[in-house]
């Protein structure tokens, strides 16, 4: 599991290979278990927002050796916007979507699982 935010403590994951297998591009994750060949991402409240948890499954997708992603974020994201208390139902949200992707069967994902935690 991520310590620190800081530089050293990062978790990088392979995404592309160069000559003699050196690394030339990774992306960073919260938590990986080499093992299970899982990576997780802990997100607060720019899950919905930002795209976020979009990033997490592109990124999940192209990483070496991983077959599932673990994505937890809030159920309701409170916040202040122009003076006013707004409430994102992020779990919400994100459940439709990946309901969506998977029941329409139009998309294939390279990774075996998704598990969508809500917190």
């Amino acid at each position: 599991m991520e310590k620190e935010k800081g530089r050293k403590d990062k978790i990088n994951i392979p995404v592309l290979f160069g000559e003699c297998g050196s690394v030339i591009k990774s992306f960073d994750v919260d938590a990986y278990n080499k093992d299970d060949k899982t990576v997780i991402e802990v997100e607060a409240g720019r899950a919905v927002d930002n795209n976020q948890f979009l990033k997490d499954l592109f990124e999940a997708c192209m990483m070496h050796e991983v077959d599932y992603l673990i994505i937890a974020v809030c159920n309701n994201y409170r916040y202040k916007k122009k003076g006013k208390y707004v409430i994102d139902k992020d779990y919400e949200t994100i459940s439709k979507f990946i309901e969506t992707l998977y029941y329409n069967n139009r998309m294939s994902l390279p990774i075996k699982g998704l598990l969508l935690i809500g917190y």
